[in-house]
């Protein structure tokens, strides 16, 4: 076991937990972005920062990876970590102004407007659908490319990679993702984004009155007749 002190609060934790663990154990919330429970930690959106230390000392490091140590100082919402979540949220909504999840995070934290010019993409590299692909699906069919600014997510060569399953799951972990039904016009209010359009199993002509078993079953699910 470990003792710490979190928000000024004496605690105790088992070795090996890290901040963000801990934080969410004692019922103290802290944002993310890149964190899935079910994935490696990736420490990319930087949006659960938290501050340890204390004096000159004290320094900003992203909880999700940050292991707790014996005898550590933590506070998750500083003056400090405060502001830096806000600039972390502007430069985010900047990058990608239509997210919902984003603007859901820019309104729960107070931000109410971004100084930076707008870009309109369409990732945050927070790497979900990377390590969803390789963990989950084991397939490794994306992956990151380049650089600093060139950095992007895509396949080997711009080739459709013969790995991927047309599962969807990059698109239903991704937060940013347009394909998430957001519209409002009747014409796009489903994308169609989200399904696998392949039957998994059974042709859909086999079937009368009994869904599949399997969940979800989108070859049946979504039957016209």
């Amino acid at each position: 076991m470990i003792s710490l002190t979190l928000n000024g609060l004496p605690v105790t934790v088992d070795e090996g937990m890290t901040l963000l663990e801990v934080a969410r154990f004692y019922g103290f919330p802290i944002p993310t972005l890149c964190y899935l429970e079910s994935l490696s930690p990736y420490g990319a959106c930087r949006l659960c920062v938290v501050e340890i230390g204390e004096g000159q000392n004290a320094r900003l490091v992203t909880a999700c990876t940050y292991l707790a140590q014996e005898g550590m100082q933590v506070r998750t919402a500083s003056t400090r970590v405060v502001q830096a979540r806000k600039m972390i949220i502007e430069l985010l909504l900047a990058s990608c102004p239509q997210s919902k999840i984003i603007q859901d995070l820019a309104a729960e934290h107070g931000v109410r407007q971004q100084r930076f010019k707008q870009e309109f993409e369409d990732c945050i590299l927070c790497g979900r659908c990377v390590r969803m692909c390789e963990q989950q699906m084991m397939a490794k069919a994306i992956g990151f490319r380049g650089r600093g600014e060139s950095r992007r997510i895509g396949t080997p060569f711009d080739i459709r990679s013969e790995q991927c399953r047309l599962c969807g799951g990059c698109i239903y972990v991704c937060p940013v993702c347009q394909l998430r039904c957001t519209f409002t016009e009747p014409e796009k209010a489903v994308c169609g984004g989200c399904a696998n359009l392949s039957p998994p199993c059974l042709e859909k002509e086999q079937f009368d009155d009994m869904m599949c078993y399997m969940k979800p079953c989108v070859a049946c699910e979504i039957r016209k007749d």
